[in-house]
């Protein structure tokens, strides 16, 4: 019950991570001061340490592959939405070829723990 509790946590590290990640890479578009600049190395810097924190509990390849995918398709969409960038054909299948391959990842990493508890059972 104690292991689940930390699995969750971890999960929650991997949220923080996410959208800490967001709002820095909203930042480096907007940034115009010193003092900008300032907020977003400190946003980056709690950023990574709530990725090291999912890191411990949770296996780094997904975690990572969470973080990088979450980034990747939230500065595309605030680029279109926010910034006025465009979006095509090309940028939406491999946006969804990201989506894909972390949700593969997940996938795969939940089969593995699943054969880890079965053989504790034996």
């Amino acid at each position: 019950m104690r292991e689940v509790q930390k699995m969750n946590k971890s999960w929650m590290y991997v949220i923080l991570t996410c959208l800490a990640e967001l709002v820095w890479v909203y930042g480096f578009n907007t940034a115009s001061l010193w003092w900008h600049w300032v907020l977003i190395i400190g946003v980056i810097i709690i950023d990574f340490y709530f990725l090291a924190k999912a890191c411990e509990k949770l296996p780094t390849g997904t975690v990572y592959a969470i973080f990088a995918g979450v980034g990747t398709v939230g500065a595309t969409a605030m680029d279109v939405y926010l910034f006025g960038g465009s979006m095509n054909i090309g940028k939406t299948l491999f946006i969804a070829l990201i989506m894909l391959g972390v949700i593969g990842l997940k996938l795969a990493d939940n089969k593995e723990e699943a054969g880890k508890d079965m053989k504790g059972a034996a």
